[in-house]
């Protein structure tokens, strides 16, 4: 299994920017709405790892009401 972690930096002005590593393809998407629910979206930029294949990769959100 690759090592998946997800990258964040608080910026002076207080806006957050993160980056999810080790996760390809469309998966991250997931998880990059989940971290939209904390605030607004300024501006989203796809890396490298999105437009490979990963046939292994397995992501479960649960949201408890």
């Amino acid at each position: 299994m690759n090592h998946q972690e997800i990258e964040i930096a608080v910026l002076p002005d207080g806006r957050v920017e993160y980056t999810i590593k080790g996760i390809k393809g469309a998966a991250c998407e997931s998880l990059s709405a989940l971290l939209a629910q904390l605030g607004r979206v300024e501006h989203e930029e796809r890396t490298g790892e999105y437009y490979e294949q990963d046939p292994e990769a397995h992501l479960r959100l649960s949201h408890d009401a």
